[in-house]
Formats: C-alpha cells, sequence, structure tokens
C-alpha cells in the first residue's frame, strides 16, 4: 500500500526539469537572487517562484541519479 503523495514533490520536480530543459544559462553567484519563473502544478494551476518566495526561503535540490538506472 502506498503512501498519500505530497504534490511539492511533483513541483520540485518541475522546477528540476525545466531548470535542466531550459538550455545554456549564466550561473548564478553565491547570494543573487534567481530569475521568477512559472511552472504548472497539480490539479491545473500554477505556481511562481516568487509566490513561494513569500512564504519564505526557498531551496532548489537536485537528485542528479534519481531516475536514472544504477
Amino acid at each position: 500500500m502506498r503512501g498519500k503523495r505530497h504534490p511539492i514533490g511533483g513541483i520540485l520536480a518541475g522546477i528540476v526539469a525545466s531548470l535542466l530543459l531550459a538550455g545554456p544559462a549564466s550561473a548564478l553567484e553565491v547570494g543573487q537572487k534567481a530569475p521568477d519563473f512559472t511552472l504548472p502544478a497539480p490539479a491545473g494551476k500554477e505556481i511562481k517562484l516568487a509566490d513561494l518566495l513569500g512564504k519564505g526561503p526557498v531551496v532548489i535540490y537536485t537528485f542528479i541519479q534519481a531516475f536514472g538506472g544504477a
């Protein structure tokens, strides 16, 4: 039996995927603010980075081999 799924996991996966597929971009330096972006969220909604920042700090972490065969 599987546990309940949390929508934040899907949102974060979408953020990571869009950042990886966005193409070449200049790297941010420590302390620089990330550009605002919008991604699809569950239930047909959209979520903006600015909306998350209004709730507190946001950490984007990637799991490089999370979906690869090992």
